[in-house]
């Protein structure tokens, strides 16, 4: 099942010293989102609870680790990454 929602796309933003520094110079800002949401669905939703101009999407899927619990083996899950790229001049406040 696809999200619908925009809040339902875009779950959290990933703060880490690369996404800081991207976002400084590059005007890109990363946020994890919905297994199944598309680039379009991604756009959409930055736009709408943002309000800026997005010009491009980058999307990226980050296999799991595995992780050991005693005799037993697991992974964490899969997570999807995209990279949003916003107008110049215009900046997000998430971080």
């Amino acid at each position: 099942m696809k999200p619908t929602d925009p809040r339902q796309v875009i779950l959290r933003p990933v703060v880490t010293e690369k996404s800081l520094r991207t976002s400084e110079r590059t005007n890109a800002y990363t946020f994890e989102v919905h297994p199944k949401a598309n680039k379009v669905q991604i756009r959409t939703a930055v736009e709408s609870i943002f309000k800026v101009d997005v010009v491009d999407v980058r999307t990226a899927v980050r296999s799991g680790k595995p992780r050991r619990l005693g005799f037993r083996f697991s992974r964490t899950p899969d997570r999807k990454r995209a990279i949003v790229v916003v107008k110049q001049g215009q900046s997000l406040d998430v971080y």
